[in-house]
């Protein structure tokens, strides 16, 4: 009873939360979870190798940040799937902004990467441990669409240099790559360019013809032996081939991240760029595949998991890692069952890259340009970006400066830059609620309200209904109604909001209402709300605007709100209008003119 207590308590939850499946793993379990992890394992050794030479970083780092953050990762989230490591994204980003501290590969530049990281799983840890995860709700799926395209063409583009066996200056933006690119375009190594080009093109020879074998790395080994055969025939002091060189083949070696001030000073905007970035990642993967598998997952948990990761990976040799889109989905389809397939797939690789780190040293960098090629390809989602330009201006917008400040601007401006974009396309909807004058329907037996611009209005009485919150960003185009409609109608002197579509008010919006209501007041008329939801109530109660419009000026249904507000109207009018708008007009007036027979 005590154990089982003590494994519903949130702090088990939030701290071992292993503790809870676990002890339900059976033999069945971990035979399945074994065979996923050891193809995740395999799958991640030209990944891991891509992205660290993405991310500038040495080519072991990439491999190292998939073993120790993986088991973490898997260890404190909450996703049965999910699988952590080095990803495209939080490469090219940590390249754009880490090249501009330091010299990519150099001992600086690792120890900046290795604060990031720190920074970055703190970051994620705080955000996990204060319930944050709502907040990965505001970076729109138009913004990871626009950025993963944007970096996806970065990535090519700083590969040209590889691609064509070119010494050029492959930092900076895109513009400045493809300039310097461009001034030694007379330079291109035609054997370098031939290996890349076999790289390429049997890579996507085997996607396309046998999808189930491992192309990522059947097509490196295939560029590898065409190097290999093209230095055996006009020798390496002809083809210049550069080769990746031999990986060091043991444990992550245990590591320090650089804790000086300036550094992190540097380093902060960046932080919060890849943190927002990774977290949505893993969450979004995370979210995807549990709908999959029939189960929930617990986003502030991902969020205490990929942070506990991070801080794990610094000190074990690991740059930024996140939940990756191609291991996740292979673990899933690998028939993974618990999170012990990413624990096995971390664990896995150590005793994997001892056996094959040696041979890295055969590995061309032409060959890696190739399959980044094909990396970079595939983030581009055409669908989703014809989808987008398709449906909606204001997606489009976003995505395409989201797009374009990744290519011509800071990489990590971009997300802050589409998010920014996004809230505010967002704050100008709401802040327009629309208003339409509402009027009774005399074709049906009990004239329900309705939009329609054909029938007739009350002379002396105005109903409008207003669909949208009324808050400070929304005060300034509500009142401009109200004013547009004294100024047009000036003998509507009394007017009714219908309120169903209102579902929040602020103090300021509440103020409004009163302010109006003065207005009208001091006109000889008054303001009523029809259909006042309680949680409305309870605001313009609290807040004493309901004193100030008058309690008796609020009605729960249209008919009991026209009958009150009929009584106040000029009776003489009424007896000269011929339209005959409500009910009480006909039962004290009878039927206008144009009905009687």
């Amino acid at each position: 009873m005590n154990t089982a207590k003590l494994l519903d308590s949130p702090w088990v939850s939030q701290f071992v939360p292993f503790l809870r499946w676990l002890p339900q793993v059976t033999k069945e379990d971990i035979k399945v979870d074994f065979m996923a992890g050891l193809a995740g394992a395999i799958v991640v050794l030209p990944q891991g190798v891509a992205f660290a030479t993405i991310a500038g970083m040495p080519p072991e780092y990439g491999l190292y940040a998939g073993m120790i953050p993986a088991m973490v990762a898997a260890l404190f989230g909450s996703s049965r799937h999910l699988v952590s490591g080095p990803t495209t994204a939080a490469s090219i980003v940590l390249f754009s902004a880490l090249s501009l501290l330091a010299t990519p590969g150099s001992q600086e530049y690792v120890g900046l990467a290795l604060t990031l990281t720190l920074m970055v799983g703190l970051l994620e840890l705080a955000l996990g441990l204060a319930r944050l995860g709502a907040l990965v709700n505001f970076i729109s799926h138009s913004v990871i669409v626009g950025f993963t395209a944007g970096a996806a063409v970065l990535i090519a583009a700083k590969q040209l240099k590889h691609f064509f066996g070119v010494e050029i200056d492959s930092s900076g933006h895109l513009h400045d790559i493809l300039l310097n690119f461009g001034s030694h375009i007379l330079d291109i190594n035609p054997f370098a360019t031939i290996v890349a080009l076999a790289t390429l093109l049997s890579g996507i020879a085997i996607k396309r013809w046998f999808p189930k074998l491992p192309y990522l790395i059947l097509c490196m080994i295939f560029g590898g032996l065409v190097a290999y055969g093209l230095n055996l025939l006009f020798g390496e002091t002809v083809t210049h081939i550069a080769q990746v060189g031999a990986l060091p083949a043991g444990l992550p070696p245990l590591s320090h991240p650089d804790f000086n001030l300036d550094h992190i000073k540097a380093l902060a905007p960046t932080a919060l760029a890849v943190t927002l970035f990774a977290l949505t990642e893993a969450v979004s993967i995370g979210r995807s595949l549990a709908a999959r598998g029939g189960y929930r997952i617990d986003g502030n948990q991902e969020f205490i998991g990929q942070g506990l990761s991070n801080i794990a990976g610094s000190f074990f040799s690991g740059y930024v890692a996140t939940g990756s889109f191609n291991r996740s989905g292979l673990n899933y389809e690998a028939g993974a069952r618990t999170p012990l397939a990413a624990m096995f797939a971390g664990l896995l690789l150590i005793f994997i890259v001892v056996l094959i780190a040696p041979l890295a040293a055969y590995l061309p960098k032409a060959a890696m340009a190739g399959v980044l090629f094909i990396v970079a390809w595939g983030l581009i989602d055409f669908g989703q970006i014809a989808h987008i330009f398709q449906a909606s201006r204001r997606e489009t917008s976003v995505l395409l400066v989201t797009l374009l400040s990744a290519l011509f601007l800071e990489l990590e401006f971009a997300i802050f830059a589409g998010v920014l974009l996004s809230l505010v396309l967002y704050l100008d909807r709401v802040s327009k609620p629309a208003i339409r004058s509402r009027v009774p329907d005399p074709s049906l037996p009990k004239r329900p309200l309705v939009t329609n611009p054909d029938l007739p209005e009350c002379p002396q009485f105005k109903i409008i209904r207003i669909d949208g919150s009324l808050f400070f960003g929304s005060v300034n185009h509500v009142q401009e109604a109200f004013d547009r409609i004294r100024a047009e109608q000036p003998e509507q002197k009394h007017l009714a909001i219908a309120c169903q579509g209102i579902n929040f008010v602020d103090l300021q919006g509440g103020e409004a209402l009163v302010e109006e209501a003065k207005r009208r007041k001091a006109a000889g008329g008054d303001l009523y709300l029809i259909n006042v939801k309680q949680g409305l109530w309870d605001t313009l109660d609290r807040c004493g605007c309901l004193d100030e419009i008058g309690p008796e000026h609020v009605f729960q249904g249209k008919t009991a709100a026209i009958h009150a507000v009929y009584q106040k109207l000029d009776k003489a009018r009424c007896a000269r209008c011929q339209q005959r708008i409500f009910l009480e007009c006909q039962e004290e007036f009878g039927l206008p003119e144009q009905s009687k027979p």
